[in-house]
Formats: C-alpha cells, sequence, structure tokens
C-alpha cells in the first residue's frame, strides 16, 4: 500500500455527524469524555444537555476539577480541548421540555437522564429523535455491586421481566431503541458503582460510534 493510499483512507476518518447526550451526570460525563478522546472518525459534534448544577457528591467532576455551582454542560465544554474545527462540544445547560425539545439534533441521541421516574421524559425523547431519524440509546437499570450481565440490544428483543423496560413499552417504546440493562433496578438494593459506570459507558460508546459510522456511511453513499 502507497503513502497516498495510506492518506486517502486517513482523510476519509475525519469526524463527523452529531451525537447528543441527555443527561451528563456521572454516566453522561463518562460518555462524553469517551467520545471528545476518538481519533479517526467518532462525532464533529457533540451536544450536551443537562440543567443541573456541579455539587460536592459528584465526585468524579471534581476530581477532574470542575467548580461547585457549575452547569454539568459547560464543565463537559471546557474539558474539550480540541480546536472547535476538529470536534466542538455545545453546551445545553437545561432540562429537556416540551419548549425547548427541538434543541437535540444528534443522528445519534443517548439518553442517560437520572433521578426520579424519568420513563416519561425519555419517552418523549425517543418519539421526537425518531421523527428526525435518529438513532436512539438509553438505560433500563444500571445497578449492580459489579460482574452484571450487561446487555444492550432492541427494546423489542427484550422479554417482560423489567418494568422499566416495560414501562418504555406501555409509553409506545416498542422498537428501534437500543436499551442497556444490567437487570439490577432501585428495587433490588444494590449500589451504582463508578467501575460498572464505567463499564456501561464503554458499552454505550462503542453502540454510539458504530450506529453514527453506520449513518456517515449511508449519507456518504446517497
Amino acid at each position: 500500500m502507497t503513502n497516498d493510499e495510506i492518506q486517502k483512507m486517513e482523510d476519509l476518518q475525519v469526524p463527523k455527524g452529531r451525537i447528543d447526550i441527555i443527561g451528563s451526570g456521572r454516566l453522561g460525563l463518562r460518555i462524553a469524555i469517551n467520545l471528545m478522546q476518538v481519533h479517526r472518525g467518532g462525532p464533529k459534534t457533540i451536544g450536551v444537555f443537562d440543567g443541573q448544577e456541579i455539587s460536592g457528591g459528584d465526585v468524579i467532576f471534581t476530581l477532574y476539577g470542575a467548580e461547585i455551582g457549575e452547569k454539568k454542560p459547560d464543565f463537559v465544554k471546557r474539558l474539550c480541548t480540541h480546536d472547535e474545527n476538529f470536534r466542538k462540544i455545545i453546551s445545553y445547560p437545561e432540562y429537556i421540555t416540551d419548549e425547548n425539545i427541538d434543541l437535540i439534533k444528534g443522528d445519534v441521541v443517548i439518553i442517560v437522564i437520572a433521578g426520579g421516574n424519568t420513563i416519561p421524559t425519555a419517552s418523549k425523547i425517543v418519539k421526537h429523535a425518531h421523527k428526525q431519524g435518529s438513532v436512539t440509546i438509553g438505560t433500563a437499570g444500571i445497578f449492580g455491586f459489579g460482574n452484571e450481565n450487561i446487555e444492550i440490544k432492541d427494546i423489542s428483543e427484550y422479554d417482560t421481566n423489567n418494568p422499566a423496560i416495560e414501562e418504555l413499552r406501555a409509553q409506545g417504546i416498542i422498537e428501534n431503541h437500543l436499551v442497556l440493562t444490567t437487570n439490577k433496578l432501585i428495587r433490588d438494593n444494590e449500589p451504582v458503582t463508578p467501575y460498572t459506570l464505567d463499564e456501561v459507558a464503554n458499552i454505550i460508546t462503542m453502540a454510539a460510534l458504530k450506529e453514527l459510522r453506520d449513518i456517515n456511511d449511508k449519507n456518504s453513499n446517497s
């Protein structure tokens, strides 16, 4: 293979497309850090959505140098040192509502919101994303001490044993939505551990990158 042939292949592996992360808490931050470090491909734009401010309990944020009271998406943007012509973080320091849902424009939309019953909001986001032709990825329980059997597959492929998935289905999300779960929920009285979050973030990142590549390839060939 000649240097010119190698150069042509390298020229094709540039950041393209957009991935949106809805929820930039402990899991969303990990996914964002993964995505911003991707080399030879990955997203050109990463949209980060969350209305929450960083508190003293957000240890992973403060370990990375965050300031207490800083909006989480603003901190994610501050972490990214890329030239914006190469990869850009767009910060949306607000919660998703009916009034601002149109701000979600990702080719791939990752939904990792937490706290209380997030299913109604997640369902609205999935429906909105599907209308604009986006791929969606979400979670349905990521509790566990460790060594859980982490699954990720289309919501249509799961049985009826996970109540979070059943709630999504009740909201009309029955297909074309990737769901990751440890099959452990708050009812199981097990913690959410940092090492499990690391693994979950890695799996979601891999799935998002593959989906984005397929979308970019399809757009290139159309």
